[in-house]
């Protein structure tokens, strides 16, 4: 186990995407209720974000409430904004002495007043930090990002801020709710093999990986497992050259 965790990633990666799934059913095998496993799953956030910081990994996404979660038990929801309302509070100090910028992607609009202003103090305290970003998806759905962001572009041609001829696929991607590089690897938790409107721009030529951990159970070990997989991936982005 140790010669594992002294693995260094070779291979480029910027940016890793987490679907932190399976937090419901870590629970219900324990006799918990299934909120107490979206508590568990936030406690280890840090850690998982910190690991991938030590691997040389600039841009963390995390998939935590997505647009049709609102379709869950109402006191799940509430439970979940309780918690990442905690997190913030709970992991300020540790995000800032890692220089540590938070940003968003997602709606946040429609979120409960509290948990709009716990992220929106995050963002604030943390936008001139040049260490590593940690991107929370919240409220977000891939195709509802490519809506918004398309309507931007629209309202800024309109405006004449922008030619109609000059948007590229540069220029959409700088319009994303968060600009930030494409997506190298994507993992999945709890052994469900799919991406679930997740980053559908961003993820265009990730390399996915399944794991049949739950999330709550994620740990520096399978995180490593992980990149191994990757490290052994011949990425081609439509070519035949190796790498």
């Amino acid at each position: 186990m140790g010669k594992d965790l002294d693995f260094r990633l070779s291979k480029k990666l910027d940016h890793i995407a987490f679907i932190m799934d399976g937090n419901g059913r870590w629970a219900n095998l324990r006799g918990l209720p299934r909120h107490l496993g979206h508590k568990k799953a936030c406690e280890i956030i840090t850690s998982i974000f910190k690991a991938c910081h030590e691997q040389g990994i600039k841009v963390v996404s995390l998939y935590a409430f997505s647009t049709e979660n609102w379709n869950r038990p109402q006191d799940e929801i509430e439970h979940l904004m309780d918690y990442l309302e905690e997190y913030f509070h709970r992991e300020e100090n540790e995000l800032s002495a890692m220089d540590a910028k938070v940003v968003f992607s997602g709606d946040l609009s429609r979120l409960r007043k509290s948990t709009f202003d716990i992220c929106v103090e995050a963002l604030t305290k943390s936008k001139d930090r040049k260490g590593p970003i940690m991107n929370i998806c919240l409220n977000y759905g891939g195709r509802d990002e490519i809506v918004r962001t398309t309507k931007r572009l629209i309202k800024e041609v309109q405006e004449g801020k922008l030619q109609a001829e000059d948007i590229d696929e540069n220029v959409f991607m700088s319009h994303l709710d968060a600009p930030l590089p494409s997506v190298d690897l994507m993992i999945r938790t709890s052994g469900e093999q799919r991406i679930s409107n997740f980053l559908l721009y961003e993820l265009a030529y990730a390399e996915f990986i399944f794991t049949p951990v739950y999330w709550p159970d994620f740990d520096k070990k399978e995180l490593i497992r992980c990149l191994k997989l990757y490290e052994g991936r011949n990425r081609r982005f439509g070519g035949l050259k190796n790498g």
